[in-house]
């Protein structure tokens, strides 16, 4: 159970407002949008077409005054068609640095998946160093820089596997399920109306200081622990007493899992309304943050085993640590 909201700090309040005057129910995938917002990390959503995945980051990205580049992923992009390249100038007799779209804030990486492996590689470094090489040149991307991606999960034709270097260099992969019935009345009666415009609320410099204010919030050493023991338990599961699911991965999830559960997880608590972190932060975030790290065997092929099944299983097995007191907090202040 999601412990009771707390009072939502009012620039993320104000944010979340303008997103819900677009989009109906979807409430956990506008919560992980703003964590990875705030923590400085990219986001990965998957889910079938219909769904508002792009309109949900158009929309985030409309309310925050900042640089907005949309990339429609197709089989045909090359890396300078997201980087940038050399062009050579026949006036001044030189090359010069065309910058691409990557140049930007808020990167909507539409439909990643259809574009090939080289064309993905282009995007390691950038997302993980906030910088591009072209040619012999390096350049830095502007602050704050967040990649967010969508993919279709059902289609096979047109479509390449993410390598995995990249997939583990996003904080978070969430999955977009159909809206209820009243969600979905909602969203034709809105969509087939009049919608009202998205005004900007937040600035990139408000967004730059609400994200030093949640490196800020406290997590408990004992947290840091039992965040290291789940991603350890994906990797080698028999230490941990459930060997059985240890047939179903091939390679557990990296370190990186471990620094973004507890970077997600400050910013989770700071939208909660807290300055410190707790262990159902932790829980909440580990599926979106660990999923997509994990990379399963022929058996779990076969055997119909997600690694959605397998975290749960690692979740049950470690236990949550003593809650952290709010005086770890004052001292710590």
């Amino acid at each position: 159970m999601t412990e009771p909201q707390v009072a939502v700090p009012p620039d993320t309040g104000r944010l979340l407002f303008e997103i819900k005057k677009v989009i109906v129910g979807q409430d956990h995938l506008l919560e992980r949008l703003l964590v990875s917002l705030l923590a400085r990390g990219h986001l990965l959503v998957e889910g079938v077409p219909g769904l508002a995945k792009t309109l949900s980051v158009k929309t985030v990205a409309q309310a925050i005054t900042g640089d907005f580049k949309r990339i429609q992923f197709t089989p045909d992009l090359v890396p300078a068609d997201l980087v940038g390249t050399r062009i050579y100038n026949q006036r001044l007799g030189d090359f010069q640095t065309s910058l691409g779209p990557v140049f930007t804030n808020l990167l909507l990486a539409d439909e990643i998946n259809r574009a090939p492996a080289k064309v993905q590689s282009a995007l390691l470094e950038v997302m993980q160093e906030r910088q591009v090489t072209i040619g012999r040149e390096t350049h830095k991307v502007p602050d704050p820089f967040l990649v967010m991606a969508t993919q279709n999960p059902i289609e096979t034709e047109g479509v390449y596997q993410l390598p995995e270097a990249q997939v583990d260099r996003f904080m978070m992969k969430v999955l977009v399920g159909y809206p209820s019935e009243m969600d979905e009345f909602v969203v034709v009666e809105r969509m087939t109306g009049r919608l009202s415009p998205v005004v900007p609320v937040m600035t990139t410099e408000r967004l730059i200081a609400l994200q030093r204010e949640v490196d800020d919030v406290f997590v408990d050493p004992t947290l840091m622990e039992y965040v290291v023991r789940l991603s350890s338990a994906t990797r080698q599961p028999a230490e941990y007493g459930i060997g059985d699911i240890a047939k179903y991965v091939s390679y557990g999830a990296s370190p990186r899992a471990s620094i973004n559960l507890v970077l997600a997880g400050r910013a989770l608590a700071f939208l909660r309304g807290r300055r410190y972190v707790t262990g159902q932060d932790i829980q909440d975030l580990a599926l979106d943050v660990i999923r997509h790290r994990i990379v399963l065997s022929f058996e779990a092929l076969s055997d119909e085993v997600t690694a959605d099944e397998v975290v749960r299983r690692v979740l049950a097995r470690i236990p949550v640590p003593t809650e952290p007191l709010q005086e770890h907090v004052t001292i710590r202040a």
